[in-house]
């Protein structure tokens, strides 16, 4: 963990992010500046720059995390459907060097986004 990763300390519950998912692996908060009626972060515990630096004893944590995005859709009732997105670096639109998933619905969604 960083002391200086704001995800990190949601993580440790040292913020108080209101919570809306956690296991043992992962943590889903909602989304300061919501982009859609339904914006869930969902993050390691432990901290990971981004995607880019997952590696291949990773995959056990990357499908914890998109198993914690459906359940966070479940629980948000997008039973029209929902997109996942994470952004990979600053040229992406990564704003916290934390990786993390947007869970993202209660609208219809346009195609190409950004």
């Amino acid at each position: 963990m960083s002391q200086q990763c704001i995800f990190c300390r949601i993580a440790t519950k040292e913020i108080n992010a209101g919570i809306v998912y956690e296991d043992a692996h992962v943590v889903a908060f909602r989304d300061l500046s919501p982009q859609a009626p339904t914006h869930v972060l969902v993050i390691p515990k432990r901290h990971v720059g981004s995607l880019s630096d997952m590696v291949e004893s990773d995959a056990a944590l990357l499908a914890a995390m998109m198993l914690a995005a459906k359940q966070v859709a479940i629980a948000a009732g997008l039973t029209g459907g929902y997109r996942v997105v994470t952004n990979s670096g600053p040229d992406a639109g990564q704003s916290v060097s934390h990786f993390h998933l947007h869970v993202l619905g209660g609208r219809p969604m346009s195609w190409p986004p950004g």
